[in-house]
């Protein structure tokens, strides 16, 4: 990161935290006391919450760098909330502002009341979101039809886990919780569709241990997503295989299941052509197979490689990376990249499943985006 880039994200930080500070502290009516101790806490937040972004360019212990990473993507969390709910207080304001220049309207009351909404409204998504996102992912049950499929095939079960990003927040105690859940399933397969880390494999590698014990009948198959190229795909890609999983580079296996084939096809992730040319997604070379098959279950971390993988002839894509937009209002935004935010959905003859994650990236907050395990049941379309 070069040095004007380095200061310019704290400056950007200190002028949002400042337009907090002027839109909202004024209208509270707080005493000199009070007004000190808000101006203070709105610092120590712009100060805090460039930190995660920061600490790369660090060489900090990794215990104290944990921790100022917490609190970073505590306040990073809080103050997204606090930033968006202080803007749509002001686009509500601004008509009876208009309204009052022409008509007689006390608007002391109106700015007192909307900002002390705005500071209520943000504590309970932070300590909602906090709660949602630190519990342990619940199992999603979801039906796929697949057209053409042999009664031996249908009712197999895939568990999906997605975008865990074990790293800073997120440690041994929280992945050992969700391989329980996953192992209790007694799925078919397991599929782990990237950005199951987000840090080195120096870090991280006695953290993501429990992926040893993940338990199903066809074993666990698992693809890279954008953060592992963030930090070293080629380690984990080799770490993952010490551990038992099946890395499925732009290639498949072909499982058999009761007289029954299924071809279980892995791309890297979508962008991952820019970080080594060659790891460039390719879902035809994931389709290839000398073996007659029965259906096609694609793997690929962005659902945005559904359109390739509609044209290879895939039957299911099973995808992350949007994390549901993980709490309000992005959710509104993953649309403007992805062609799908969550759930099920058809592009031509292909299904796409889009999870929401099991785990979450940055701040730990989840609102209106639920953390999920997924199951996925394959069944004989009507």
């Amino acid at each position: 990161m070069r040095r004007n880039s380095f200061l310019l994200v704290p400056l950007l930080s200190l002028l949002l935290h400042a337009y907090i500070g002027v839109r909202l502290l004024p209208a509270l009516q707080l005493s000199s006391s009070g007004l000190a101790v808000s101006s203070a806490l709105l610092l120590l937040s712009a100060l805090l919450m460039p930190a995660p972004l920061l600490l790369r360019l660090s060489r900090m212990p990794q215990g104290a760098g944990d921790a100022l990473a917490w609190a970073g993507y505590l306040a990073m969390g809080i103050f997204s909330s606090l930033f968006v709910l202080t803007l749509l207080r002001d686009l509500v304001l601004l008509p009876l502002a208009l309204w009052a220049v022409w008509h007689p309207l006390e608007l002391g009351a109106w700015k007192q009341a909307s900002a002390f909404a705005v500071l209520v409204l943000t504590a309970f998504v932070s300590l909602v979101g906090l709660f949602n996102a630190r519990r342990t992912a619940r199992v999603v049950p979801v039906d796929v039809p697949i057209a053409g499929l042999p009664a031996a095939l249908s009712g197999f079960r895939i568990a999906q886990l997605s975008d865990v990003h074990v790293g800073p927040t997120i440690k041994r105690g929280y992945l050992e919780a969700i391989v329980r859940r996953v192992n209790a399933l007694d799925a078919d397969l397991v599929a782990l569709t990237g950005d199951i880390v987000d840090g080195s494999v120096e870090a991280l590698r006695e953290h993501v241990q429990p992926l040893s014990a993940l338990r199903s009948r066809h074993g666990s198959y698992c693809v890279t997503g954008n953060h592992e190229y963030y930090h070293g795909a080629h380690g984990w890609v080799r770490e993952w295989r010490s551990l038992g999983l099946r890395v499925l580079l732009n290639a498949n296996e072909v499982i058999e299941h009761g007289g029954a084939r299924l071809l279980v096809g892995g791309v890297t992730d979508y962008s991952a052509g820019h970080f080594d040319e060659q790891h460039r997604s390719d879902p035809l070379a994931a389709a290839r197979s000398a073996q007659k098959v029965d259906a096609r279950l694609l793997l690929a971390h962005q659902p945005r490689s559904a359109p390739a993988a509609a044209e290879a002839g895939f039957d299911l894509q099973i995808s992350g990376h949007t994390h549901g937009g993980q709490f309000l209002p992005w959710n509104f935004f993953v649309p403007l990249q992805q062609p799908f935010v969550a759930g099920l959905a058809r592009l031509g003859k292909l299904w796409v499943y889009t999870s929401r994650g099991t785990g979450y990236w940055g701040p730990p907050l989840r609102f209106g985006a639920p953390s999920e395990i997924t199951l996925l049941r394959l069944v004989a379309a009507r």
